[in-house]
């Protein structure tokens, strides 16, 4: 279970450590965790906190992409760096066959075809939740609903 506690506590961890790399990317995720609670004026649940975890996963994927692109190897391997340390507060993610398997078994149960993307998308969302990534998910429905 994920929490601003347990983010804070590894904080305390990665300082006494003297680890830069995992200060940085939990401070800056206590900052993202803590405007957003202000910004929703509530306490954050555990989905909130996880959401937030991947969107920070995936922004630096997508920056490690351009540094890659942009011949900055050491900025790539940076955020790479981050975006592993922020892995380890997410739930444990569905194999692409297991993801296949509940592809298949919506598709068979609902004949969606590749104009029903839409639909099949979001019942496999509801029937998965945060437990595989969005965009192998959608890899893989595009490729069998062709």
């Amino acid at each position: 279970m994920i929490s601003l506690q347990q983010i804070e506590s590894d904080l305390t961890v990665a300082m006494k450590a003297k680890n830069q790399i995992a200060v940085d990317t939990l401070r800056g995720l206590k900052v993202r965790l803590q405007n957003d609670r202000i910004a929703k004026m509530r306490d954050l649940t555990e989905a909130d906190i996880t959401a937030l975890v991947k969107s920070e996963i995936k922004r630096r994927k997508e920056a490690a992409e351009s540094f890659t692109v942009g011949n900055r190897s050491e900025m790539a391997e940076k955020e790479l760096a981050e975006a592993k340390i922020l892995e380890g507060y997410m739930p444990e993610q569905m194999s692409e066959a297991d993801i296949i398997k509940i592809i298949d078994e919506i598709i068979a149960q609902n004949s969606f075809v590749a104009a029903d993307f839409g639909k099949a998308m979001g019942m496999l969302k509801s029937k998965v939740g945060q437990s595989a990534d969005g965009a192998l998910m959608a890899r893989i429905l595009k490729e069998k609903l062709k």
